[in-house]
């Protein structure tokens, strides 16, 4: 059970840093790129790639360590 839960927070931890790298990237690339439409254009997969890998976590987070599921 212990080791269980020790490679459920190493999945979480791992899915809250890839989100965190995407977002950085995102964010990086709307501050940086050079138009307006480079600007809105480039941040969108990326963020969207990070928020959903931190969605995906938040989810296992809570079935695991609260015992339901919670759906945002």
């Amino acid at each position: 059970r212990v080791s269980a839960m020790i490679l459920v927070e190493a999945l979480v931890a791992g899915l809250v840093l890839v989100g965190s790298f995407f977002l950085l990237v995102g964010s990086l690339g709307l501050a940086r790129l050079p138009d307006m439409m480079r600007r809105l254009h480039g941040p969108t997969k990326a963020t969207t790639l990070g928020i959903g890998a931190m969605l995906i976590a938040s989810m296992i987070y809570f079935i695991a360590f609260a015992g339901d599921p919670s759906v945002h």
